[in-house]
């Protein structure tokens, strides 16, 4: 089989895999220092055959998994933060809370010149965002499953 068949655009890429990530790489950064401390005591073994680089390279993966589960859990939490927010701080730029007055000068926290292009936190971009905005902007239907896009 070619690969042109599965790069000519006529595919549709699948929905990515949901998960606990962070789980997942708990248990691998287990797995990797597991691995270092059973090879440990074979160490001399591993050196006399040239192989002693092994040993490190689990005591690596082991080391770049503890980097790996503070970076999933930082990132867990940052998907978590616009979902737990009350709807008064999710209220668009602008807004006056029920009850309150509105500001005519914005909210304190509106951005400014300087904040030019960026998107606030609380509105993650997602790669379906990105898709429909452009379909939008074309005035384009977006196609139904299995019907795939033209490239």
């Amino acid at each position: 089989m070619r690969l042109s068949n599965w790069t000519d655009g006529k595919r549709e890429a699948p929905e990515p895999l949901e998960g606990n990530v962070v789980a997942t790489v708990i248990g691998g950064t287990i797995v990797w220092f597991a691995l270092f401390l059973l090879q440990l005591p074979f160490y001399g073994w591993y050196q006399e055959r040239g192989h002693d680089w092994w040993i490190w390279t689990c005591l690596a993966g082991g080391g770049l998994g503890l980097i790996g589960i503070w970076y999933v859990r930082a990132r867990d939490a940052a998907i978590r933060r616009p979902a737990e927010q009350s709807p008064v701080e999710q209220s668009p730029a602008g807004e006056a809370p029920a009850g309150e007055a509105p500001n005519p000068a914005g909210p304190a926290d509106a951005p400014g010149p300087a904040d030019a292009g960026k998107r606030p936190a609380a509105d993650p971009l997602t790669v379906d965002d990105m898709t429909q905005r452009v379909d939008d902007d074309a005035g384009e239907e977006r196609p139904g499953p299995g019907e795939g896009r033209a490239h």
